[in-house]
């Protein structure tokens, strides 16, 4: 994963889910072709991308992210759409904790509901 990748993913984020330009978390989990078995049919460039995110955003809204992020891998870092696999996991704020406190308690500078 480079950090052209991240950018992509993240300008996805910020476009379609009304996300905070700050707020950049994400992990990456680089796998050895050992321990990375996927079909032929993939290229060395075979990306998962799993999103964690509250629980509130519009069906449209979590579609338009996927479409984007795709979109963007394509046209910022030429990895097809063949090449990538996105899930969306979604999460109520009572069961994250964040800071010391739990996410329900806090407030957020952003807009989860879009």
């Amino acid at each position: 994963m480079t950090k052209k990748n991240a950018n992509a993913i993240h300008q996805a984020l910020i476009t379609e889910s009304a996300y905070p330009k700050e707020k950049k978390f994400q992990r990456f989990t680089p796998l050895y072709s050992d321990n990375f078995i996927y079909p032929d049919d993939r290229s060395d460039e075979y990306l998962i991308i799993e999103i964690s995110m509250f629980v509130g955003r519009s069906v449209d809204t979590k579609k338009s992210l996927i479409k984007r992020i795709y979109q963007n891998l394509l046209n910022d870092c030429q990895i097809a759409f063949q090449d990538v696999e996105i899930t969306i996991f979604e999460t109520r704020k009572e069961n994250w904790g964040i800071g010391g406190q739990n996410a329900d308690e806090l407030i957020l500078n952003y807009c989860v509901d879009v």
